[in-house]
């Protein structure tokens, strides 16, 4: 569990980074995402799963 919650936290930082280093940025950013279908949104989202699992699974089944 606590190498859950440090994973947790790991990533409410790198979430946090663009908001704080350009929020006006990270707005125009936001802005450009609204014309994109929600279809295509979903698969992206799904691709960058899919890749964070497969991250994970491989750096679990490393022999580093």
């Amino acid at each position: 569990m606590k190498f859950f919650l440090c994973v947790v936290g790991v990533v409410l930082i790198v979430e946090g980074v663009p908001w704080f280093l350009s929020p006006q940025g990270f707005k125009r950013m936001l802005l450009q995402m609204l014309p994109i279908p929600e279809r295509v949104l979903r698969m992206m989202g799904l691709v960058l799963m899919l890749s964070g699992l497969a991250t994970v699974y491989l750096a679990i089944n490393s022999n580093f």
